[in-house]
């Protein structure tokens, strides 16, 4: 009994304690997520080909399924996977160079996967760099 409560004064106590506002990067994994559904959507609303088709939908469902499962994670009060979110940084930058190989059928879909691609990279490498720098949330239960 007075060993848990050691715990948690030493831990009030420390200066060097990293905490991690899971609210927040909860909501950047979120956005991710929602830019991953615009690249599913987005070349059946614009001209597109069917290479981009398949492209924006698969990378797209990938962003939304990777960076999903790290806001579930999070809204678990638990660190979200680093290396799901460097997998989600990779798929983003797939989609931000994916229009020079790719011929998606109209610059308005190559400048939005462009730039989806972009964001999504900016936050899922800001949420593995937030996730591996930060102690465990005080309700985490370790994984074996």
């Amino acid at each position: 009994m007075s060993n848990a409560s050691d715990t948690d004064h030493e831990r009030e106590t420390r200066t060097d304690y990293n905490s991690l506002n899971t609210d927040v990067m909860q909501w950047v994994s979120g956005l991710a997520a929602l830019i991953g559904l615009y690249l599913v959507a987005s070349p059946f609303l614009l001209e597109s080909t069917d290479a981009a088709v398949w492209n924006d939908t698969l990378v797209g469902t990938a962003i939304f399924l990777t960076a999903g499962y790290n806001f579930y994670r999070l809204s678990k009060d638990r660190l979200a996977s680093v290396g799901v979110a460097s997998l989600t940084v990779l798929l983003g930058l797939w989609a931000l160079v994916s229009p020079w190989f790719i011929d998606m059928g109209s610059d308005a879909l190559a400048t939005g996967t462009t730039i989806s691609g972009l964001v999504v990279a900016a936050l899922a490498a800001y949420n593995a760099y937030a996730n591996n720098k930060a102690d465990t949330p005080e309700r985490t239960r370790a994984r074996a």
